[in-house]
Formats: C-alpha cells, sequence, structure tokens
C-alpha cells in the first residue's frame, strides 16, 4: 500500500467531520499511516480530488465523511480507472447515517477505521448507476430525494431522527408523479409516489427500502408503491424501519440489472443522499457488476483501538 490521500467533508455530520480533523491526523500518525489529507471545499470537489489522487497514484483514496462525500470520492474513482475495477477505497465514517459504512460493517471509532484501512483488507462490490451519475449504496426518485430536499434545510433535529422527521414533513407536501417503469421482466404504468434503489439494505440511517439487497450479487433491488392517501403512507412509513413494507399489497419488490422510468412531472433524482437532478423526465438505472475494490474489516480480525 502506498501513501494514502484521506478526502474530508467538513460538512459531512453537520460539521462533525470538521471537528474530527485533529482526531483523524492524530490516529493516522499514531499508528503510522502514510497519508495526504485534503479538504473539500464545495460540492463535487470530492469528486476532482480523488480522481485527482487516483490518477496520481496514491492508494487508498480514503473518504471521511458520510454517504455524500463517499459518493463524490466513488464518482471520482470511477471516473479514473475508466473501464477498471475502482478503488481501493478507505471510509472513515464522520455523516450522520453512514449507511454504507455500516453495510460494510465497519467501524465508527476514528482509530480502529485507521487501523482497517491500514490493514487493507478489500472486498469487492458492484456499482449502481443512474443517469451518469454513480451510487454504492441508494437512489431514489420521486419522495425519497424529497425527504432529501427537505431534511437538507432542516437545522434543529440531528442525526436519523431529522431524516425521519423529513420523511414525515414530505409526506404532508407530496403530490404522486405518474411514471412508466421498465425493469428485467416487468413493467408498470400509473401513479407512483416513490421508486428506491438499492444496492445495499439501508438508507437515511432507519429506512431498510430494499432489505434484500446485497452489494456484490451483480443486481439492484428496486421498490416502488403506487399513489396513496397521505395517512396510508403514515401508516406505511414505519414499516420501512423494519423493511416490512414490501410485504404490503401496494408495494412493488424486484431485482433487476436495469430499470427505467418516464416521469411526469419530473422528479428529483438522488444518489446516496445527494440530490444531483432536481427536474428529470427519463431516468435509466443499471448495475455495474463487481466495479469497487473497498477496505473492509478482515474476516474475524479484531482492530480495536489501543486504549
Amino acid at each position: 500500500m502506498g501513501a494514502a490521500k484521506i478526502i474530508l467533508n467538513p460538512y459531512a455530520g453537520r460539521w462533525k467531520a470538521r471537528a474530527a480533523i485533529p482526531s483523524v491526523e492524530q490516529a493516522c500518525r499514531k499508528i503510522g499511516l502514510d497519508y495526504e489529507l485534503v479538504i473539500t471545499e464545495g460540492p463535487g470537489h470530492g469528486i476532482e480530488l480523488a480522481r485527482e489522487a487516483a490518477l496520481a497514484g496514491f492508494s487508498p483514496i480514503v473518504s471521511a465523511g458520510g454517504d455524500g462525500s463517499i459518493n463524490e470520492v466513488l464518482n471520482g474513482l470511477m471516473q479514473a480507472a475508466g473501464e477498471g475495477v475502482a478503488g481501493p477505497l478507505g471510509i472513515i465514517p464522520l455523516g450522520s447515517a453512514d449507511d454504507f459504512a455500516d453495510m460494510l460493517g465497519l467501524e465508527k471509532d476514528i482509530e480502529t477505521a485507521c487501523r482497517i484501512i491500514q490493514a487493507g483488507h478489500t472486498r469487492v462490490v458492484d456499482v449502481g448507476s443512474v443517469n451518469g451519475r454513480f451510487f454504492d449504496n441508494n437512489s431514489a426518485l420521486g419522495l425519497e430525494p424529497m425527504v432529501t430536499m427537505t431534511q437538507a434545510a432542516m437545522k434543529r433535529v440531528q442525526g436519523t431522527p431529522r431524516y425521519v422527521l423529513a420523511a414525515v414533513k414530505a409526506i404532508f407536501s407530496h403530490r404522486p408523479w405518474y411514471m412508466r417503469l421498465a425493469w428485467e421482466g416487468g413493467e408498470y404504468a400509473g401513479p407512483v409516489v416513490l421508486v428506491s434503489v438499492g444496492n445495499t439494505a439501508r438508507t437515511g440511517g432507519a429506512f431498510w427500502m430494499t432489505p434484500r439487497a446485497v452489494p456484490d450479487d451483480g443486481h439492484l433491488d428496486f421498490v416502488f408503491a403506487s399513489a396513496m392517501s397521505r395517512l396510508k403512507l403514515l401508516r406505511l412509513l414505519p414499516t420501512t424501519f423494519n423493511g416490512s413494507h414490501i410485504e404490503r399489497p401496494e408495494v412493488i419488490y424486484s431485482r433487476t440489472t436495469w430499470l427505467t422510468a418516464e416521469c411526469e412531472p419530473p422528479t428529483p433524482i438522488q444518489a446516496d443522499g445527494e440530490l444531483f437532478e432536481l427536474s428529470a423526465t427519463h431516468i435509466h438505472y443499471r448495475i455495474l457488476p463487481a466495479r469497487l475494490r473497498v477496505i473492509v474489516p478482515a474476516p474475524g480480525a479484531p482492530h480495536q483501538a489501543a486504549a
């Protein structure tokens, strides 16, 4: 392993990551991890920094931040890799939800995360693509990106409760979309409340939208719900906390290698919690199997932080 490039998003976790900068550097020095740390200066900067670092030969490229921070680093790594396998990607989880890190069994403790990165054990996972944007964890149309927009504007509530409260607010302000959906072996046309596409099982820290998804099976799991009353949506919301919503008759759950959607009115799109299109009418998802190497804990290996 060469020198690690740590790309830190100071805004992650509502500025939690900025406060963690001294702890990250202290942990790296303590364990002897060869690193350079750079700080993103705004949306999209992480993509540029990751692409440049990968092309310059840094390895691994480490995202210090939340799911949105990882998404930017992923996109930079995929751009640098072209048609090859991107990475290795290291993660220091500093976000509000940290869905991807949790789904991979990563540790929240900074020193422990750095020790895992230093050990360098990797797992190859799939990458999703939606309208040219790559994602590692989850992407969505309709109500779910509206929740993303709502929670971004909330100032007082922190962590996972912010996403739950934002979901309730979005439900009361939503309107259904008319969508034509097509996927491997199926199609649907009609009113739709949301479409959630998962490479892993959880999003937003609490919502198990695609509870059967695994990140290395060569498929995307997706779920969509037809239009329903606000009261019915509010009753459905708690079932997403354990994934039981997929048993409801108004909810369709499937697995595919591609998914297309034509949408009216236009919908925002989120990828790993990052809004990258606000008004899309034609959406195309596909899976890119085994395209990302991620550093994860070695099976059975203890990586406890030193006392």
